[in-house]
């Protein structure tokens, strides 16, 4: 293996691998986009797919020990610094180790040309972007923000319309419908706004971690409730990380956020009540980690 040669590849799908022939940046930096540690190489070119291959397999072996744990970026920045070449690992996908070749074809992925990805043989392909919520989940969130055909303040003032969609300008402009809303606008609202909570959370736990449809639907409901800061830096985010049972840790953590400016609400002890038990409900659905 060329030490200097480094291969930046979302691994979504096992295809073989074509040497690269575009030039790479000049200088090497660890990049995050989306759901992805992006490794861009110091040095551009391919000796050949054989040796890609070879280089491939062992860079993926050395980051799954890595991948997920705190500090992993400046792990892989060190490794880097002492001529390392590693390929990115993409933490949401995995690829079949036992095939011979990989394909990286540029362009296929969201940003510059120089970023290699490894997709499926069309533009627009394969993504291992976060699972949409099932259909118990939009149910729970529904009952619990209530419709609410025109902006209007929730129960600590803030400004929302649909189903807990949080004005972001004045008078909600940035909402493609006209007010009143149907309840169909509205539903359609909240599947766009979920996208958000449903990245953010999936970002935050662990590839370690295995959570069935209505365990990853119940804490997006509590993420679309509290936000993506306050659900990144949680006790329940870091008990789940550190590998403890997420039946318990669900049942202990929820109800703790019950409380909006600093006072505990009767609706928002139902809805951790309600999050709890879907969350303990049994599914063999598994939402993450997300499955390609």
């Amino acid at each position: 293996m060329h030490s200097s040669t480094v291969i930046a590849f979302l691994a979504c799908t096992a295809l073989p691998i074509v040497a690269a022939e575009q030039p790479q940046p000049a200088r090497s930096t660890v990049v995050r986009r989306a759901n992805a540690w992006l490794l861009l190489p110091a040095e551009a070119q391919v000796a050949s797919p054989r040796q890609d291959t070879v280089q491939a397999h062992a860079a993926h072996m050395a980051l799954v020990t890595l991948a997920g744990t705190r500090g992993f970026a400046s792990q892989v920045q060190r490794a880097l610094a002492r001529g390392t070449s590693y390929i990115d690992y993409q933490k949401r996908c995995s690829y079949d180790v036992s095939d011979k070749f990989y394909h990286s074809t540029p362009g296929l992925c969201p940003g510059a040309a120089n970023i290699q990805c490894c997709t499926s043989s069309s533009p627009g392909g394969a993504s291992c972007g976060p699972p949409d919520v099932n259909a118990a989940t939009v149910a729970l969130i529904k009952e619990f923000e209530g419709f609410v055909k025109s902006p209007a303040p929730d129960p600590i003032g803030l400004p929302t319309v649909g189903y807990g969609h949080l004005c972001k300008t004045n008078g909600c402009s940035e909402v493609p419908y006209p007010f009143p809303l149907s309840e169909a606008q509205a539903a359609a609202l909240l599947q766009t706004d979920l996208k958000s909570y449903e990245k953010c959370l999936a970002d935050k736990v662990s590839d370690s971690v295995k959570l069935s449809d209505n365990q990853y639907g119940a804490l997006v409901s509590w993420t679309f409730n509290v936000g993506c800061g306050n659900m990144g830096g949680s006790t329940l985010v870091t008990r789940l990380n550190n590998g403890e049972s997420p039946n318990t840790v669900a049942a202990q953590e929820l109800p703790k956020w019950n409380k909006a400016g600093g006072s505990a609400l009767a609706g928002l002890t139902r809805r951790r009540a309600a999050e709890v038990q879907l969350f303990q409900t049994a599914s063999g659905t598994q939402a993450l980690p997300a499955k390609c």
